[in-house]
């Protein structure tokens, strides 16, 4: 039973930043096209961050102050999250396609907080 288990979460104030992990709990899948949602309270799941075929794709809102990167180790992701905003709150979940059959690999979610 494969997983995706999100870290890095936690408060802080508008202008900070946070670096979250995403990594599988075993290697006995490929996941690929890795990437970042976000879902607010009382709002609809929305794209952040991810790979598609390879490359990185950002939602407008987020350019230019995240950046998405694998991680040496198979079924890896970050997200650096810098000049964080009060609208950035919200619970972040990794995710993920297997590479061979349709499956989507979903963490369960990490907290990002952000006051003003």
């Amino acid at each position: 039973q494969v997983q995706l288990v999100e870290s890095g979460g936690g408060h802080v104030q508008a202008g900070g930043s946070l670096r979250l992990s995403c990594a599988a709990s075993a290697s006995t899948v490929i996941i690929q096209d890795m990437g970042w949602y976000r879902q607010a309270p009382g709002k609809q799941r929305e794209l952040v961050a991810r790979f598609i075929k390879g490359s990185p794709n950002y939602a407008d809102s987020v350019k230019g102050r995240f950046t998405i990167s694998r991680g040496s180790a198979m079924n890896t992701v970050y997200l650096q999250m810098n000049n964080l905003r009060p609208e950035d709150t919200a619970n972040y979940y990794c995710h993920g396609e297997d590479a061979f059959y349709d499956y989507h690999y979903w963490g369960q979610g990490t907290q990002v907080t952000v006051s003003s």
